[in-house]
């Protein structure tokens, strides 16, 4: 999740007018494979009172031969064990929502120029590369496939908007495909987080807040505290703001990701040890957006008790 400033798992509305409401992207029959899991605020409070904690794969967890914003690769990912997957979402210059992080198509895939100037058709002709730069064979896939996805395994997905699309279009998406239970909208600042709410109060967020003051801010500006994960930022933990949070029922998140040499994935790492991982949760970390998801997973304890306790 490009956070910095989780990087959320994590999560819909009357949109009038949006184009992706029955449109091209309207699933068929998405109802019919909702698998039975918790709901996701009270997935969130499972993990929160049970000290377990959710890895969230930062642009969906790239792996050597699995490219970023990827449906395989979040199968791969998932396969492992983890269990939320911060995407970017995008839309064509015809009005598909798919998935990609740059402006450009350049860096991530086998195409040239902008993600506002392709047509979908285009788009889904393009093969993606992973972060060597090598073809994968996977191609860009559509908003709406990976809803589906997820709804068929029970994986959270945070939602990152890019600026060729917006809250509406992205939130008429998730309702067409019936997956409000498996999405976390990612907003920026409280104006975003008031835009969120506003379009449908029963959206999942995270939003910027360190404690009581910051949660009081936003459900003035219309956002339920039971629907809202404090991000926490990405340069220092703080486990007093945790605490803070969790007196007044919100989950905090905080993110390792960053620039390679300069991010805490690199220093909690350095050592083979994920014990510094497992130090967040027992402070009060209930999400962690990382770079590293995969060596996390394998090292820490936390998010095995997270599954264990709360499914999905």
């Amino acid at each position: 999740m490009k956070r910095f400033a989780f990087s959320v798992i994590s999560i819909a509305v009357a949109a009038c007018g949006a184009p992706q409401a029955g449109g091209p992207d309207a699933p068929a029959d998405a109802a019919s494979i909702t698998p039975s899991v918790l709901p996701l605020p009270e997935y969130f409070d499972c993990l929160r009172e049970n000290k377990g904690m959710a890895i969230a794969a930062h642009r969906g967890g790239p792996d050597t031969g699995f490219p970023e914003n990827a449906i395989e690769t979040f199968q791969h990912g998932f396969d492992r064990g983890i269990r939320v997957f911060e995407i970017d979402i995008a839309e064509t210059k015809d009005g598909v929502l798919t998935l990609m992080h740059d402006d450009r198509l350049n860096r991530t895939t086998t195409g040239r120029g902008y993600v506002s100037d392709t047509d979908w058709e285009t788009m889904s002709g393009l093969e993606l590369e992973d972060n060597d730069g090598r073809r994968t064979g996977f191609h860009p896939p559509k908003f709406t496939d990976v809803l589906l996805w997820a709804k068929k395994t029970g994986a959270v997905l945070e939602l990152d908007k890019k600026p060729t699309t917006s809250f509406r279009n992205i939130a008429a998406a998730v309702k067409a495909a019936g997956a409000e239970e498996n999405v976390i909208f990612i907003s920026y600042d409280d104006d975003q987080a008031a835009e969120i709410a506003a379009i449908n109060p029963g959206l999942m967020m995270t939003a910027t807040a360190y404690g009581d003051q910051d949660v009081a801010k936003l459900e003035a500006r219309g956002v339920d505290r039971t629907r809202l994960i404090g991000w926490t930022g990405t340069k220092k933990t703080r486990p007093a703001a945790w605490r803070r949070l969790k007196k007044v029922g919100v989950e905090a998140a905080f993110g390792t990701l960053g620039r390679a040499g300069e991010r805490l994935d690199d220093v909690y790492l350095a050592d083979g040890d994920g014990s510094e991982y497992d130090a967040l949760a027992a402070d009060g970390l209930v999400l962690l957006a990382t770079d590293e998801p995969y060596r996390v997973a394998d090292l820490i304890k936390a998010d095995d008790v997270g599954r264990e306790a709360c499914g999905r």
